[in-house]
């Protein structure tokens, strides 16, 4: 529950972006002297999350218990083992923010029925969205340039 809170309030400055540029300026926000009428517009606030071309990503095999870090750039794919692991997305905290890292990965077992995963893991929130495969793990590590 405390999660979804947090995805809730992150998402909060998001929502302020979708208005329009031409919605009328609420009269507590009303042009100030100093600017043009009808001109003044809140600045809109920085985004917290920060794109970066590459993903690293940590890989298990749970069976033999070989850990082997994989470096993907979006929109490239890497195998692990049985695994394709895609990286749609990476992102990172602004510097002023909590230091976190969120990616989007596609992961898909070359075996038929296999678990696959499609969605967005969180350094800081593993169990809440995970790949949950038998043989292997694969974990969201960190973003770079």
């Amino acid at each position: 529950m405390k999660l979804l809170a947090g995805f809730m309030l992150a998402a909060l400055p998001v929502l302020a972006l979708a208005q329009t540029p031409d919605a009328p300026v609420p009269a507590a926000k009303a042009p100030t002297a100093q600017s043009p009428a009808g001109q003044a517009r809140a600045a809109p606030p920085p985004d917290p999350w920060q794109p970066r071309p590459v993903a690293e990503v940590q890989a298990l095999d749970k069976i033999t218990a070989r850990a082997t870090p994989l470096s993907i750039r979006i929109g490239q794919s890497a195998t692990f083992g049985s695994l394709t692991i895609a990286v749609r997305a990476c992102m990172v905290r602004a510097p002023d923010q909590a230091a976190d890292t969120a990616m989007f990965l596609d992961i898909i077992d070359s075996h038929q029925g296999a678990p696959q995963f499609h969605g967005w893991m969180i350094v800081s929130a593993p169990g809440a969205a995970m790949l949950e495969h038998p043989v292997y793990d694969v974990r969201p590590s960190g973003c770079h340039a």
